[in-house]
């Protein structure tokens, strides 16, 4: 069977509406497989999204006083204010590591500069350095490793000072 007579076949394979045919001549085998238009049309696709912790009901609160407190020093509110949170430039998959034998590239702790190096996010195959646009301490991670993270979601808080 030369080419001509192969595409000749499968021409005359998609206008029949099969969507298979298996051809077995001599030496030749022959798998023709089309796709049926209906079936294309109804493909659904699936996208993972990350998984969420479970939303816990808050506590019963008294109602609140016509006189507004001041927040006490030391609440999380006011201590990540005086914080700055570095946010994914791009969609994709945050790792804190290079590979899974490399040390992670910073730490709660650690202190880094400008253009320090803090973690990749892989998007499309791609692995992408995220540097530290300011200098200060590594205060929180707020993205766990391996996870997928959105367009300008947090990811780490640092402390200036």
């Amino acid at each position: 069977m030369n080419l001509k007579e192969i595409q000749n076949l499968i021409k005359f394979v998609a206008k029949s509406g099969a969507t298979e045919v298996k051809l077995e001549m001599n030496d030749v085998k022959i798998t023709i497989k089309t796709v049926d238009e209906q079936a294309k049309a109804d493909t659904t696709y699936i996208q993972q999204m990350p998984a969420l912790a479970p939303q816990v009901a808050p506590a019963p609160v008294a109602a609140p006083q016509a006189t507004s407190e001041p927040l006490i020093e030391g609440s999380p509110e006011t201590e990540d204010a005086n914080y700055i949170t570095v946010k994914s430039p791009i969609i994709g998959t945050f790792y804190r590591k290079s590979s899974p034998d490399q040390p992670a590239f910073v730490e709660v702790g650690d202190s880094v500069k400008e253009g320090d190096v803090l973690c990749i996010i892989e998007a499309m195959k791609l692995f992408n350095e995220i540097e530290s646009e300011v200098s200060g301490k590594i205060v929180k991670f707020l993205v766990d490793d391996a996870t997928p993270v959105e367009f300008d979601q947090p990811l780490f808080l640092v402390d200036p000072s």
